[in-house]
């Protein structure tokens, strides 16, 4: 695909981009995938001082891994889906007995630790090691939809058709398609945003296919936002917090005192126990996963 959008977004990322901890000249690749992780279904904002606290605590993989997996899940503190927290560190003790404690370079090698997906795998090898790979989050699909496609949202599954889009804009150079690929992320996130586009500040608003067909809007399934209040993850979210917050094991009815609905309390107790992210011990007490 020929592409004259490289440059001027290129040069866009150049005089905009966000100054962050994990994209300084010193990040580590450790530093990198902790962030990768963080940012999942989370804002730059929220992730932002609890990576500071976990890379000062745990700076390398195996500074975690020596570390019971119940100290991730409490340093998780308020991020949310805390089950990242257990990949994490199942991760950090994979890198720390089969590559001897540094994060590997190879996207298979990546793509085969614990938790690690196909983004999370391509994302590291570009940030961190300057690879040439198609970093497809929701910021990117949303801006190639517009920008290529012509549609104002991307479907909601990633399809094989995307990821050819995506490979097709790739720069040869692969330290460029690293520096590429981050910018495509960036102009998502600050400009080319889910429900108020800034498109008067786009690099790339007169070759954009979504603004020149006069912005129609989108016609696809209903795009439902997702509820927080009342449901499973709050519960979740509030016994997590006790168990966090303790010194030690707890007893039942300290968890039982921050929902009143019983049966989806049990409900979700039973979900984090499932998930390993609470251990209930045999003197009835509960735990974090030890």
């Amino acid at each position: 695909m020929n592409s004259t959008f490289t440059e001027p977004i290129l040069d866009w990322y150049d005089a905009n981009a966000r100054d962050l901890p994990w994209r300084a000249a010193d990040a580590t690749p450790w530093g990198v995938l902790v962030s990768e992780i963080m940012l999942q279904q989370t804002p730059v904002s929220r992730v932002l001082p609890v990576w500071r606290e976990w890379m000062a605590r745990w700076p390398t993989p195996a500074a975690l891994a020596a570390e019971p997996s119940g100290e991730a899940v409490r340093a998780w503190g308020r991020l949310g889906y805390p089950r990242r927290a257990l990949r994490l560190h199942e991760s950090a003790r994979a890198i720390t007995e089969r590559h001897g404690g540094e994060v590997p370079s190879s996207h298979e090698e990546l793509l085969a630790l614990p938790g690690i997906g196909s983004y999370t795998a391509a994302a590291v090898a570009s940030f961190a090691f300057r690879q040439r790979h198609a970093v497809l989050d929701t910021n990117v699909r949303r801006v190639l939809s517009r920008l290529v496609g012509g549609v104002e949202y991307p479907p909601k599954s990633q399809t094989r058709a995307e990821v050819r889009v995506a490979e097709d804009l790739l720069p040869l150079d692969p330290p460029t398609a690293a520096r590429w690929a981050v910018a495509v992320m960036e102009l998502g996130a600050l400009v080319c945003t889910a429900r108020s586009p800034r498109c008067v500040d786009c690099p790339v608003l007169d070759q954009c296919a979504w603004h020149l067909n006069g912005r129609p809007a989108y016609d696809g399934p209903p795009r439902r936002g997702q509820t927080y209040a009342g449901t499973d993850r709050q519960c979740r979210g509030r016994i997590l917090a006790v168990l966090r917050e303790a010194d030690g094991p707890v007893e039942k009815p300290a968890l039982d005192i921050v929902w009143s609905d019983a049966v989806q309390r049990e409900r979700a107790l039973d979900a984090l126990i499932a998930d390993g992210l609470v251990d209930p011990l045999q003197d009835g007490r509960y735990a974090l996963p030890a």
